[in-house]
């Protein structure tokens, strides 16, 4: 296997080491509120702390990763956030608990943009799609974290114990994980000579601008399911409550097997068609939800959103790392700020929405949103300049010439 061959295994494995982290903490959020005693009010401050600090991290990172490139951002952030989540465990008042989030925060966020703008980077001098099963790699860790948290918890472990074994044994995957990461020449494979202005007000480019507004409508949608689905299938279509969980558990499993086919399809049969079909898949799926007042039938409708929104983002992250104009890793930098907002403020929306209007009238408001997605599908079909296409070459050949 040569070096970009395991550079996509070793940024794939990035993805899952990033996912169980993440998800180890997030599936222990009840039980930090119980530990902590903190309120409704004040768990949303520690909760909001996480998602802001990343956002604010993200502004940055670009520009580092032109410098220094994405892989040593990622060893760096690899190491540190199992330190910080560590101290999350360990924190004795909600003053520690809110700094250790925050820092967690803010290198995740760091650690988000540096992994996909590394994958972008890969995918890009492979010539073939990774995307999907790296975010696949993340949805897998994520539910396997929170089977074991969920285990953890019922057979009484605390956070803090919990926290430090997780720690001390992503630090260890995460650091076996990088090893095979390209170098920093991989970042400036796409930029010419005169797309080298880095800073926080660069890569706000037109492209950037339109996917990134299609990269939010889809993580306001994935949000919307994620946080209301149950509670639309208990309140709105009369399910009990084991049951209404099932609404999330059909989006998330027919996810990750959209995911796990994603690079596949998108090989054979090319981005565009893959986002389009894809995308109405996800619509009809939706429709079904708001319009069939049957609970198992909106069970089945969100695993149908589950599947079609499956490979949304993935592909818009890749169609923004081919994109001319900037450097790839700032422009996914400023693609993440439009998805991190996406999800922080989703489920706000939803929530607002829905009390004056009702969950249903919400949802079939997510069907329009959806669809003019969709309708974009052809602006996948752009390729990267005659210049950045050489400069590919040529770095491709630098780095099997280094191993």
């Amino acid at each position: 296997m040569n070096a970009i061959g395991r550079a996509r295994w070793s940024v794939t494995a990035v993805f899952f080491v990033n996912g169980c982290l993440v998800s180890s903490y997030l599936a222990r959020i009840p039980s930090i509120k119980v530990e902590h005693q903190l309120s409704e009010s004040q768990l949303g401050i520690i909760l909001t702390l996480f998602g802001a600090a990343a956002l604010v991290s993200m502004q940055f990172v670009g520009s580092l990763v032109a410098r220094s490139g994405s892989r040593r951002l990622i060893q760096v952030g690899l190491a540190a956030l199992p330190i910080l989540l560590a101290g999350v465990g360990l924190a004795r008042n909600p003053v520690q608990l809110g700094i250790a989030v925050l820092l967690m925060g803010l290198v995740h966020g760091a650690v988000d943009v540096s992994m996909n703008a590394h994958a972008v980077a890969v995918e890009r001098l492979r010539k073939k799609p990774i995307l999907n099963g790296c975010h696949a790699a993340w949805s897998v860790s994520a539910v396997l974290a929170s089977l074991v948290s969920a285990a953890v918890t019922r057979a009484g472990v605390g956070i803090g114990a919990q926290f430090l074994v997780v720690a001390a044994v992503l630090l260890v995957a995460g650091q076996v994980a990088t090893r095979n990461l390209l170098p920093p020449e991989a970042d400036r494979s796409n930029m010419t000579n005169g797309e080298q202005r880095t800073g926080w007000k660069s890569g706000w480019t037109r492209p950037v601008l339109i996917f990134g507004a299609m990269g939010f409508v889809v993580m306001i949608g994935e949000a919307a399911v994620i946080s209301w689905s149950g509670v639309l299938l208990h309140e709105s279509r009369g399910a009990d409550l084991a049951t209404a969980g099932l609404a999330f558990t059909a989006y998330t499993a027919c996810q990750t097997a959209g995911r796990l086919i994603g690079d596949r399809l998108t090989e054979r049969y090319g981005a565009a068609a893959v986002f389009r079909v894809a995308a109405s898949v996800a619509v009809i799926g939706l429709a079904v939800v708001v319009a069939v007042p049957v609970w198992w039938m909106s069970i089945a409708g969100f695993g149908l959103v589950g599947l079609g929104g499956s490979v949304l983002l993935p592909l818009i992250f890749s169609a923004v790392g081919r994109e001319g104009g900037t450097a790839a890793a700032t422009a996914v930098s400023r693609l993440t700020t439009f998805t991190y907002a996406g999800v922080l403020i989703g489920p706000a929306v939803v929530g607002w929405i829905a009390a004056a209007a009702g969950l249903i009238w919400t949802f079939t408001g997510l069907l329009p949103l959806l669809a003019g997605v969709a309708l974009k599908s052809r602006l996948l079909t752009r390729r990267a300049p005659a210049g950045h296409v050489h400069a590919t070459n040529l770095t491709s050949a630098a780095i099997e010439r280094r191993t």
